[in-house]
Parts: structure tokens; C-alpha cells; sequence
């Protein structure tokens, strides 16, 4: 096994403080948004020997894939680590965005590359031809945006802020079955003018923002001053944007410490605020619906946004038969997303040879001791470890540990 040094991305939306604060350093007083933890091309991890950063990740994988990844996991992914693990600080809105299923990556991949489309280009769309499924377990309260209300409670959200602009939406909301009157209205605001309906989105912005001073409507069901709030303040950072209000078809969503939300393909989402462990499938595809200067393809987003309304599903982690090891189920075999909690001068927890996995502490000090090498490695939060296949592991300590893996 080695301990990974990982890349702190510094994404504009990140928070200055979460993940120095985590980490126990000073903050730079930049934005340090995401710390990658895999084998991305973009930011693959280093491995760490003598005390000194060594090769990357992918070299590592790339020299003896099977011994690294397992069997299994080549077989079914091919040579390379099929997700990435991160650490996701959010202190301002990140794009409104969804994500192909694997058969609309192809195509798209594919289509782009026989139309000579650049990989850099900012207009691609497709990086690759796998899909993007991930996953978003929360450290802190973490507020966010996924799939779509029910058509007649956003009609009422809407007709709530009394904005004369947003009467068509409305009535459309409220006359068409569901996934029409989802795909129209989404459809209308991402084709309007952005001058022409600039207007209305600030009147929506203006009416959210006192609504939430006013606080919570005490009706069942009614939106609240969280919710009346979370519009208001992306508003703040996107005014005019017509994103602002395709933002509010969608659920809000206020994650407890230890709650997750699963995003599958075409589920329009946004992360607001917060910060959390987050794994996907291993991919680079992304279409936006707003809330982002970068390029919107709106005939693509369509044929890839799944419009079904319903609640978000928040999940819970469910305890194996020992009770020592909790996992965040999912329909996706590329990851796998577990936590140990540990206490001291219990039995260690032992982790059987499977496939190559990434061992994340995010609480007090997690020990990983090699059965393979009689090595044993001092985990602080934030700090991470690389375990081979084939390597059988001990945790012990006093802390919390994330556990990514392959579900195959």
C-alpha cells in the first residue's frame, strides 16, 4: 500500500477555508474547490515513498494492471481505475448541469470525433465515451439542487414570488402532463433572450429574497425560507441568468452529515454549498443547463435530461452483518462507496483481498496496517492511501474512513 499526495483543484466556486480547515493548514486564500484522488489524466495522484511523492497513480496501475485492480475490474473496465474520489468544498453555486448514460456518451464521442471537433475546444461536448454517474456523501450540511419537483408544486413555488413574467411558465406547469410541461418550460428558458427575460429573473430573485426574510410558509408542503433562500443567493452570483430560474424546477435538497444523494444519467443537479466525499465513474462529460459562462449545446441538453419528476432520493448508509463497515448502495459497478467508523480498542476491521481501493480519512486518525509488509500507515483527515488488489489490510484507530472501490 501507499499513501497518496493529492492535487487541490481551485475552482472559483470552492471555499477558501473547508478543506485547509480539514486538512489542519493554513488557508492561501484562494479557492480550493475539489482534492482529486485517483488516476485522472487531469490530476492523477502521486504515491508516496521515502517520505517523497514517487510516480503517479496511473503509472502505477498502468505497469500491472491486474495486481493493482484485480481481475475482475480489468475484465469489466479495461487497464485503468474506473472511478475518482474527491474531496468537494462548494461556498457558491457550481452549473446546473446532467450527465449521458453510457449509450449517449458513445454516440456523442463519436460523433464529435468524426466531425473533427478538438478536445479542447470549448464547444465540445464530449471528452470521452463513458458515462458520469457519481455520488455526493456529505461531511457538513451541504445544500444542492437535483431532478425535478412535481410540475404543479413548482407552479406553485413560481406563482408564490408573484412575478407577472413567470405566468406562462405557470400555466404551462399546471395545463401539460408532466415530462411535456417540463420539457417545454425548460425548453422556453434556455432559448429565451437573455436581455428580454433578464427582467423577470431579477424580479424572481428580488421576490425570493424577501420571501425568505419573511420565513417559512407553514403550510404542508408550502416552500420554505431554506428553499425561498438557496434561489436567492444563486441568484446573487448569476443575475439575469435564465438559469436562475430553470434552478427552480428542480428539488432542493439540505444533506445531513452522513446522508447522500445518487446522481444518475440525464438527472439535472447543482451543488450550492458545503462540503463532502464525492465518487463518479470516471469520465469527463458534462452538458449544462445554466449557472455557468461556459457553452450551452440546449438541442443536445434535451436529448439527454431525463424528465421525470419525483423526490430526490437521499440515501443512508446501511451496516453490513458485523455492523463495521456501512455502504452507500447504488446501481453502478465502477464505484463503490463505504465508511468505517472506528473506536478505539476495538477489533481492527479487516479488508480482504478484492480489487484496487482508495482509503480516505475524513475524522480523528484511521490506521491501516499491511498484512502483505507488517506496514502500518497514520491516517489525518484528508490524508489517503492506494491499496492494491491483492493486498489485505487492518484498520483500527479513532476516526472516520471512506472506502472507494469497484461493486464488481
Amino acid at each position: 500500500m501507499d499513501r497518496l499526495v493529492n492535487t487541490v483543484r481551485p475552482y472559483a466556486w470552492g471555499s477558501t477555508t473547508a478543506l485547509p480547515e480539514l486538512l489542519g493548514e493554513q488557508p492561501t486564500g484562494e479557492p480550493q474547490a475539489e482534492l482529486w484522488m485517483g488516476a485522472h489524466p487531469g490530476a492523477p495522484s502521486r504515491i508516496e515513498r521515502g517520505g517523497l511523492p514517487d510516480r503517479t497513480l496511473s503509472d502505477v496501475v498502468a505497469a500491472d494492471p491486474e495486481g493493482q485492480l484485480g481481475a475482475a475490474s480489468v475484465r469489466e473496465f479495461g487497464p485503468r481505475l474506473p472511478f475518482l474520489l474527491k474531496l468537494l468544498a462548494a461556498d457558491s453555486p457550481l452549473s446546473l448541469q446532467v450527465h449521458p448514460d453510457r449509450a449517449q456518451a458513445a454516440e456523442g464521442y463519436a460523433d464529435e470525433e468524426a466531425r473533427g471537433v478538438p478536445l479542447d475546444a470549448p464547444h465540445r461536448n464530449y471528452k470521452d465515451d463513458g458515462h458520469k454517474p457519481e455520488l455526493l456523501c456529505a461531511l457538513t450540511p451541504f445544500e444542492g439542487l437535483c431532478g425535478f419537483r412535481p410540475p404543479k408544486e413548482t407552479a406553485a413555488f413560481l406563482e408564490s414570488l408573484e412575478v407577472a413574467g413567470l405566468a406562462p411558465y405557470v400555466d404551462i406547469l399546471r395545463a401539460r402532463p408532466g415530462t411535456d410541461a417540463l420539457r417545454e418550460v425548460l425548453t422556453a428558458l434556455l432559448t429565451a433572450d437573455r436581455d428580454e427575460i433578464a427582467g423577470t429573473v431579477d424580479e424572481a430573485a428580488t421576490a425570493a429574497a424577501r420571501l425568505a426574510e419573511q420565513g417559512a410558509d407553514t403550510a404542508p408542503g408550502a416552500p420554505g425560507r431554506e428553499e425561498y433562500a438557496a434561489y436567492a443567493a444563486i441568484a446573487q452570483h448569476y443575475p439575469g441568468d435564465p438559469g436562475v430560474l430553470a434552478a427552480m424546477l428542480l428539488n432542493h435538497v439540505t444533506l445531513r452529515p452522513g446522508e447522500a444523494l445518487f446522481l444518475d444519467a440525464g438527472v439535472p443537479h447543482a451543488y450550492l454549498r458545503g462540503l463532502g466525499v464525492e465518487i463518479m465513474a470516471n469520465s469527463d462529460n458534462v452538458l449544462r443547463c445554466g449557472l455557468t459562462p461556459k457553452h450551452i449545446d440546449v438541442p443536445e441538453l434535451l436529448r439527454i435530461v431525463r424528465f421525470e419528476p419525483g423526490e430526490p432520493g437521499i440515501l443512508r448508509p446501511e451496516a453490513d452483518d458485523a455492523g463495521g463497515e456501512e455502504s452507500y448502495t447504488t446501481p453502478v459497478g465502477e464505484f463503490r462507496l463505504s465508511r468505517f467508523t472506528l473506536v478505539p480498542g476495538a477489533e481492527p476491521h479487516v479488508l480482504a483481498p478484492h480489487a484496487g481501493q482508495i482509503l480516505l480519512c475524513t475524522a480523528g486518525t484511521a490506521v491501516v496496517h499491511s498484512e502483505e509488509d507488517d506496514g502500518e500507515l497514520a491516517l489525518t483527515p484528508g490524508r489517503s492511501v492506494w491499496v492494491p488488489a491483492a493486498e489485505r489490510v487492518r484498520l483500527s484507530g479513532d476516526g472516520t474512513l471512506f472506502r472507494a472501490t469497484v461493486a464488481v
